[in-house]
């Protein structure tokens, strides 16, 4: 299966000395299987988090091939015992390997080649979740940066755009939505404790396209404002939340957590997380208070996943 597309941003995938001029598959690949858990999640599976102590497998299992030995994103892309399913592949705009960095405006490929059987609902879930990151998504490294409307700083390394892409074109796959939570239950499955990663899900996940949030001046910050944090530069690090993500305190038994609203300026693209499915309202009037009831779409949980398999990407 093979995916024609165009960077609107450079895509970092930094190396070992942290820099990014080289292609590091492994970058996007994690990229591709996060966005599946968050898709399979929000389909009612079970999906573990492979940096954790959830992750796969169930050692309980004797043989990989054994049922519950590890998740439905396990059995795609691999784990302990078992390995992926295919042969991931970056090519450039003449249908070639690429090695260096995938830069904005710049059109590139996703080559994904069997190496062992891959089941119709997994090709279907791999083509939705590369559909996912292009119209509500990001990928790579740096992310998390913030834009800045602040003349002085908005060209600042730290503010720069990173991990956005164009889906050019694809195949069309034909699995229903019930037909995708049928599958992603199985109870050959591993069933995976969520733990403190329920969030990371379809399922609490929001979009609006064509809107960014910013720090405006030394005093004001709409992106703050959203995550409700003080605006002021001065005492932005204060009132650490959910949303607002968690500066480490070892002394105090604190440990990081990453912020859960995400923001990108050019093209313009805000996402998030809430920790209820019933927050989205009160998310939706913060952000009706920076940007007002004007041209713009709030994007969440249900309608975004039946939106995403009838074959239509997000509102632009």
């Amino acid at each position: 299966m093979e995916y024609k597309m165009k960077a609107l941003t450079n895509i970092w995938t930094g190396d070992a000395k942290m820099e990014g001029s080289r292609l590091i598959n492994t970058g996007l690949l994690g990229s591709i299987r996060w966005w599946l858990e968050v898709l399979v999640r929000g389909l009612g599976g079970k999906a573990c988090d492979p940096t954790g102590d959830s992750r796969c497998p169930d050692h309980k299992a004797k043989k990989a091939t054994d049922p519950k030995h590890h998740c439905v994103v396990c059995e795609l892309f691999g784990c302990t015992g078992w390995g992926r399913k295919f042969r991931f592949e970056v090519l450039d705009e003449n249908g070639q390997i690429k090695k260096d960095q995938i830069k904005g405006g710049k059109s590139f490929g996703f080559r994904f080649t069997p190496l062992r059987y891959i089941q119709a609902e997994e090709w279907v879930l791999l083509d939705a979740t590369i559909k996912l990151i292009a119209s509500c998504g990001a990928m790579g490294g740096k992310i998390g940066y913030k834009p800045s409307d602040e003349n002085d700083r908005k060209n600042k390394p730290h503010h720069k755009d990173y991990g956005l892409v164009q889906l050019n074109q694809s195949l069309v796959m034909s699995k229903n939505t019930n037909e995708l939570k049928k599958y992603v239950a199985l109870d050959k499955w591993e069933q995976v404790d969520h733990n403190n990663f329920t969030w990371s899900s379809l399922q609490h996940f929001w979009c609006v396209n064509g809107k960014y949030l910013a720090r405006q001046n030394s005093n004001a910050s709409t992106f703050n404002r959203v995550i409700s944090r003080p605006e002021p530069k001065q005492q932005s690090s204060n009132n650490d939340s959910w949303i607002a993500g968690r500066r480490p305190n070892p002394r105090n038994n604190i440990a990081a957590e990453s912020k859960k609203v995400f923001s990108f300026k050019i093209p313009p693209r805000t996402i998030g997380f809430v920790p209820n499915p019933k927050e989205f309202s009160s998310m939706k009037q913060g952000l009706e208070k920076v940007w007002g009831n004007g041209n713009w779409k709030f994007l969440a949980g249900d309608e975004l996943m039946n939106q995403l398999f009838a074959g239509k990407e997000a509102q632009r």
